[in-house]
């Protein structure tokens, strides 16, 4: 029989500690940590989590139209099975070594070292600000999202991104099968030491970007203010504008309208590796 508790002011530590089935609405969990610690198949709808570490050790939950204020911080470490709707989560630090986790309509707006070492996840219009989000994370999937921090998605690996704006300098680093579709990235030092990394109709800006990098792949690409690019990277590039500078590329191909500078200064680098295919006033040159 599933126990409901609705429109309930719950303080202490541990208030449920060890719940199983049940539902809470219209509740509010106020001073007193690891309120719902170790609980199983838990509802929560309307409900204001306002203390620290509620949600650790669990399985199954839902939940929705919910609000972790800023002191809810750490609050989902160590959980699986998790969807969360519609909710506010105002806290830092949330979601650490836990799996299956699904945010739907969710705004992290102090998201400062949230969603670490976690797997299976899906992010679909949520919006983030905050660094070192994502780090250490694997299979991922992302629909509609927005994230200003930096050093976003370090050492992240099997994820897929469709239609984000990312303000985030150092992103994507130590990364593996990454590919990002229709998005927006700005950020300095973007995607080195990182393996499988592709965007497709994408706009980016990046100060010396992109280098170190086994494998890159740029479809359709929007290469803007982006110089000193591909340092000690293997690249397939077709962007549909030029690009300020390449700068010691391994191998590969870049199409572009035109290259301002190509750098080689690197006695190692042999530079008839690399295939340039420019389009320069109205001429199309292969180099």
């Amino acid at each position: 029989m599933i126990q409901v508790i609705d429109q309930q002011m719950l303080t202490g530590e541990r208030a449920l500690f060890k719940s199983k089935s049940i539902n809470i609405m219209n509740s509010v969990f106020a001073d007193g940590e690891s309120p719902l610690k170790e609980s199983n198949d838990i509802l929560i709808q309307n409900s204001i989590f306002k203390w620290k570490y509620p949600l650790w050790y669990c399985n199954d939950i839902q939940i929705d139209k919910t609000t972790f204020l800023e002191m809810a911080r750490s609050g989902i470490w160590y959980t699986h099975h998790i969807s969360i709707n519609d909710s506010v989560i105002e806290a830092p630090k949330t979601f650490r070594r836990s799996t299956g986790i699904r945010l739907t309509n969710v705004d992290l707006p102090n998201a400062h070292e949230s969603l670490w070492n976690c797997s299976d996840i899906q992010l679909n219009h949520v919006s983030a600000k905050g660094d070192y989000f994502g780090m250490n994370s694997e299979n991922i999937s992302i629909e509609d999202f927005t994230l200003v921090g930096n050093y976003a998605f370090d050492g992240a690996k099997n994820m897929t991104i469709r239609h984000a704006k990312l303000i985030s300098k150092d992103a994507f680093w130590n990364c593996e099968n990454i590919t990002v579709y229709d998005s927006l990235i700005i950020g300095e030092y973007l995607g080195w030491n990182s393996k499988n990394i592709t965007f497709i109709n994408c706009t980016i800006e990046s100060n010396q970007g992109m280098c170190y990098v086994d494998r890159l792949v740029i479809e359709n690409g929007t290469i803007l203010n982006t110089n000193l690019a591909f340092e000690y990277s293997t690249i397939e590039v077709e962007a549909k504008t030029a690009i300020d500078s390449v700068k010691n590329p391994i191998s590969g191909m870049i199409k572009a309208k035109g290259i301002g500078e190509i750098i080689i200064d690197d006695d190692e680098i042999i530079a008839s590796k690399t295939r340039y295919e420019l389009q320069q006033a109205g001429e199309r040159f292969v180099i």
